[in-house]
Parts: structure tokens; sequence; C-alpha cells
């Protein structure tokens, strides 16, 4: 076992699944995705998670995955963003797999593993194979490791507040994303485990501040990828305890969020933030495709505009 008396959560606050970009050959644009990586570090968040759902993980090979993981470690550190965290999502479909994964991630500069509950075969998902394949991970992984939920991409395996209970149990399981926006799910966590040794995030901006007041440890988010200093704002006026305000803002990031998955979220992100910001391109892997925003007409983003424009003002 690899787990150490020190494994520890990453610390409260905004994180964001950062999209990379591609050529129009489908290779890395570098130099956009270092683009990307600094905007939202200067946007204040508190990490970035490189290979989760939103960075097309499953669409790179071993080598791009960790490519992306150093080149996010390298332009933070080269321009003072020592402090903000790179967590790598490293889900696989075997045991065998993912525990490379969380190696190659150590070794390319990430400070904790995101993993993703293999779902091939989710018929034979049974509540023990779940835990042991965690437990497994988490014994050989050189760094902590946190349990991503999300069942819209694991075939439908939804985990439940007992199983990851169980597994914050572990030494060197440290935290959890709630993609599935079940809030009830996510106190039950925060009151059960304690936020020193278990970190619990919402992975949706749309349940933002409900995650906030019900103990949660910031957002793990995509619409971050496109308003960063929005997210850190509504944090602000959370712990200021202007909850109205921050009522307020969270209204306008729930929208924007529903807008953002009805342009097909990393398709949609890559689209609007190239669009606003002066870097990328709409390039996704197959078979995704690109999404274009004239096409779905002003209507679509009325909200995620309103939202861009705030996000310029701060």
């Amino acid at each position: 076992m690899s787990t150490t008396a020190n494994s520890a959560p990453p610390p409260p606050g905004i994180y964001v699944p950062a999209v990379v970009f591609f050529y129009d050959n489908e290779e890395l644009d570098v130099p956009s995705t270092q683009a990307h990586v600094l905007r939202l570090a200067k946007g204040g968040v508190t990490g970035i998670l490189v290979q989760g759902s939103n960075g097309e993980a499953q669409h790179l090979s071993h080598d791009e995955r960790k490519l992306t993981i150093r080149l996010a470690r390298n332009i933070l550190n080269g321009n003072g963003f020592e402090h903000v965290l790179v967590i790598a999502g490293t889900g696989g479909q075997s045991t065998k797999e993912t525990k490379k994964l969380c190696m190659d991630a150590k070794e390319a500069g990430a400070s904790h593993a995101l993993v993703l509950t293999p779902a091939v075969w989710a018929p034979q998902m049974t509540k023990e194979r779940i835990l042991k394949f965690h437990r497994d991970v988490a014994d050989a992984s050189p760094i902590p490791t946190m349990i991503y939920n999300f069942p819209t991409v694991t075939a439908g395996l939804n985990l439940d507040s007992d199983i990851i209970g169980e597994l914050g149990q572990h030494p060197n399981i440290v935290g959890t994303k709630l993609s599935c926006a079940d809030v009830g799910k996510l106190h039950r966590l925060t009151s059960t485990l304690p936020p020193s040794k278990f970190a619990t995030f919402p992975g949706s901006s749309a349940v933002f501040l409900q995650g906030l007041v019900s103990g949660s440890a910031g957002v793990i988010g995509a619409l971050p990828n496109v308003a960063p200093k929005a997210h850190v704002e509504l944090y602000r006026l959370y712990k200021a305890g202007k909850l109205k305000e921050a009522e307020k803002l969270q209204a306008l990031l729930g929208h924007a969020d529903w807008e953002l998955q009805k342009l097909g979220s990393i398709a949609g992100i890559k689209a609007v933030v190239s669009k606003h910001f002066g870097y990328g391109n709409t390039n996704v892997r197959g078979p995704l495709t690109p999404r274009d925003l004239n096409a779905a007409g002003a209507a679509a983003t009325a909200k995620l505009e309103e939202l861009i424009a705030l996000e310029k003002s701060l």
C-alpha cells in the first residue's frame, strides 16, 4: 500500500474540469489548451481537473493524458500559480489500467486522482466489486484518490451515499465529485464524513449554492470553463453571509448551466469560449461533433451571454 498518513483532500474552492483543444486534424492544440488553463487560474479557481469528462479523457491516449497533465502543471508553475492544484481524472475500464493512470498522473504533476467507476460490464458491477475496485486503486495510488460519480457516463451506475461513505473510510480516498447533482446524497456525506478527511463536491454549477448550504467543499463543474470569476464571486458572497445576492447569482448560473448542457456541454463550452475569449476553436474528437452557435440561435445562449458579460466585468 502506498497510502501515507498525510493523505488529505483538496482544499475547498472552485475546481474546473478543463476542456482541451484540438486542431482540425484532431491533434492536441497545445497553445490553446495552455491559454485556457491560464485564464482559469487568473480567474481565481482553486484547481484544474485535467481529464474530467469535459476534458475528453476517454478520447485521449495514455501518452496524451500524461502530456495534458504536465502541460497544465507547467503553465501554472511558469506563471506564478504554483498554488493552483492539478487533479487528474484516472478512470479506466480495468483496475490495472486505472492504477497505471494514477501512477502517470503523479509523475506528470497531479496532486489527486479522480476515479470513475468502470462500466463496460455495468450489470456485473455489484456493490462488492465497486468497493473492491476503488479500494484496490486507492491502495496502489501514489496520490490520494477521489470517487467520481457520474451515472450519465457510467451506463447508469449511480453510487449511493452508503457506498461512497464506506469508501470514505479508506485512508487514501479523500473526496468525491457528485455529477449526479444529488444534494440529499451530498448532505448525507458531509454530515457523516469530516471535511478534514473527505471533500464532497457537487459536479454541477446548477447546485453550487445549494451544495455550500449543505456543507460541500465548493464545486467541480463545467460552467467555470466559461465563467470562473463568477463562481469565485458566488463563493465570496456565501462566505460573507450575503445569501440574497448569492441566490441571485446562483439563479444565473443555473440557467446558464442548463443552456450549456443543451448545447452539448463539451462542444458547447469550446464554441462559447472560442467565441468570447480569443483562443481555441470548436473542434472535438469524434464521435462528438462541433457546435455552431449561430445555428443554435441567440435565444439558446441568452443566459450564457448575460453570464459572460458579468464575468468580463469582474
